[in-house]
C-alpha cells in the first residue's frame, strides 16, 4: 500500500500515543526515518475522493506533532510509493529540509485576510478629498451634469474607493510586517483587499495581535479576520 506524508520532523520528535490519520476507519500515524529526519505518515486510503473528515485529520496530526517542535507540514494529499521511497528522500534531502525546520523552529503563521466596510470606508474617501466630495453632492443634485473626463460621480467615486483599496493592502503588510519573522501576500480573494500570512515567533504573538487590533482602531473602515495560529504551510517550499 502507498504511503501518505502529513510532515517532516528532526528526528527525535515523539508522536503522540494512539494518533490516527485520514481514512475511514482512521488510519495510525508511524513514524518513518531517514536521513537525521522523521516523516509523519501513514497508509494511504485510494479510490475516493478527499473528505472533510480527511482534511481536518491532516491538520490534527500535523498540529499535535507540532507541539513539541518545529514540523515541516505538507500539503494535503501527499503520496509515496513506499515507506523505503520517503526515507530515501529524507535522506537525499536532509541539508534542505533541515535548513527549513531551523527556520520555523518556534514560529506559527497567522492568516489575516481584509476588507473594507463599504459604507465606513465612502465616508473615509470622501472626508479625504473634499472636492470629490462636492462633485458627489453635486452628482445627486437634479440638473448638474459637470462631470470630469467624461466620468460620473459614480465612476470617480469608484475609482477612489478602488485606489484607497491598494493603498489599505500596502498599509496593512507594511504595519503589521516589523512583528513578523516573513511575510506572504497572496492574490486577493472577492470581497477582499488584502490576504496576508505572518510568520510570527510565538513570543511576539501577543504584540503581533495587538497590532492588529491597533489597526483596526486607527483605520476603522477596516475590517481583519484573523485565523491562528496555524502550521506555517504559506512558508513552506513544496517538499
Amino acid at each position: 500500500m502507498s504511503t501518505y506524508v502529513y510532515g517532516i520532523a528532526p528526528a527525535d520528535r515523539k508522536l503522540p500515543d494512539g494518533i490516527e490519520g485520514i481514512g475511514d476507519p482512521p488510519r495510525p500515524v508511524r513514524a518513518v526515518r531517514g536521513g537525521g529526519l522523521v516523516a509523519l505518515c501513514s497508509d494511504a486510503t485510494t479510490g475516493k475522493r478527499a473528505e472533510r473528515r480527511d482534511l481536518l485529520a491532516h491538520q490534527h496530526v500535523v498540529i499535535e506533532a507540532g507541539r513539541e517542535g518545529p514540523v515541516l507540514p505538507l500539503r494535503f494529499g501527499r503520496i509515496s510509493p513506499d515507506d523505503a521511497t520517503v526515507a530515501a528522500i529524507l535522506e537525499e534531502h536532509h541539508d534542505i529540509y533541515a535548513e527549513r525546520l531551523r527556520a520555523l523552529d518556534g514560529k506559527d503563521e497567522f492568516n489575516l485576510k481584509v476588507h473594507h466596510d463599504e459604507e465606513a470606508v465612502l465616508h473615509a474617501v470622501l472626508a479625504d478629498d473634499p472636492d470629490l466630495m462636492t462633485r458627489h453632492a453635486a452628482g445627486r443634485t437634479p440638473g448638474d451634469g459637470a462631470h470630469e473626463e467624461g466620468r460620473t460621480p459614480e465612476e470617480l467615486l469608484a475609482r477612489a474607493v478602488a485606489d484607497r483599496e491598494r493603498t489599505d493592502a500596502d498599509l496593512v503588510e507594511r504595519t503589521l510586517a516589523p512583528y513578523a519573522a516573513a511575510t506572504v501576500r497572496r492574490p486577493e480573494g472577492a470581497g477582499s483587499l488584502a490576504d496576508l500570512s505572518f510568520l510570527v515567533e510565538r513570543e511576539r504573538r501577543d504584540e503581533f495581535l495587538e497590532a492588529v487590533r491597533a489597526l483596526h482602531q486607527e483605520h476603522e473602515h477596516l475590517r481583519e479576520q484573523v485565523m491562528g495560529p496555524l502550521p506555517p504551510y504559506s512558508f513552506v517550499e513544496e517538499a
